[in-house]
């Protein structure tokens, strides 16, 4: 957490705030200890266009740099046209765009997201380190089936979470997925049917198009927006964080552990 419908809604609201010149850069010891992994200069820069791949940020600037955010399981770039009062600020830019005087800010609690300044080769082998995002025209069903298949032995929810496969799936788009498909978490992919791919694709666009339109999801003490807001995409959950299973109403959803990640099943409707 976030995952790909949070951040794709974080990128959205920053990117109606550009182009932003950056003209003052203050930052914290525990962002250099904690997050950042690379030297940063941004002052003078001007940020162009932010772009996402998977649960990764990228940001654009006007020399051809490129600054990639991850925000872990806490972090969240906040906008606003004053500097934000809040703790655990640990990156401020602080400059101007379209609108006047306006304010950038990483904030992150728990100090587990990463940040990588890199020039565009640097950054586009960072990228390349993800598979392509669950929202890329190319991901079709044979590309799905393909990655699949690749790892036989695992148990399908496992898979879902792999990064190199599916670019921005997470522990609750995972759950939702298989849920959405009618396939349990638990079952191994070289059980899958032929029949069962298609279903595994529409799940991800059932899963991730209302998410998405939410504003992305809020679990408690979790993720809000740019503006701080909370995601409304728990409304759209039908197995995780459920008591009872929002697709047959009536089963209670079973809660194992897989791979050491809460798990969440209805036994009526997964098979």
């Amino acid at each position: 957490m976030p995952e790909l419908p949070e951040v794709e809604t974080i990128r959205s609201q920053l990117s109606h705030y550009l182009p932003f010149k950056i003209e003052k850069m203050s930052t914290t010891p525990e962002l250099k200890r904690n997050i950042l992994h690379t030297k940063i200069d941004l002052v003078g820069r001007t940020l162009l266009e932010i772009k996402r791949k998977g649960k990764m940020l990228n940001f654009i600037f006007d020399d051809g740099t490129h600054l990639l955010s991850h925000l872990g399981m806490t972090g969240v770039w906040l906008a606003a046209a004053e500097v934000s009062k809040e703790k655990h600020n640990h990156l401020i830019l602080e400059g101007t765009n379209a609108a006047g005087a306006f304010t950038l800010t990483y904030n992150d609690y728990r100090r587990f997201g990463h940040i990588y300044h890199l020039d565009h080769v640097g950054a586009e082998k960072k990228l390349n380190e993800l598979g392509l995002d669950l929202t890329d025209p190319n991901y079709t069903v044979e590309h799905l089936t393909a990655a699949i298949q690749r790892y036989p032995e695992r148990a399908l929810k496992v898979t879902l979470l792999d990064q190199k496969i599916f670019a921005g799936s997470g522990n609750y788009i995972a759950n939702e997925i298989c849920a959405r498909a009618g396939i349990r978490p638990t079952r191994k992919c070289k059980k899958i049917l032929a029949s069962e791919f298609p279903k595994i694709f529409d799940a991800i666009h059932a899963v991730l198009n209302p998410a998405i339109a939410s504003g992305g999801t809020t679990f408690q003490g979790g993720y809000r927006d740019s503006t701080g807001e909370r995601g409304q995409g728990i409304n759209h959950l039908v197995v995780f964080w459920q008591k009872t299973c929002q697709l047959c109403k009536k089963t209670k959803v079973k809660k194992i552990s897989l791979a050491q990640r809460g798990t969440y099943y209805c036994p009526t409707c997964q098979k």
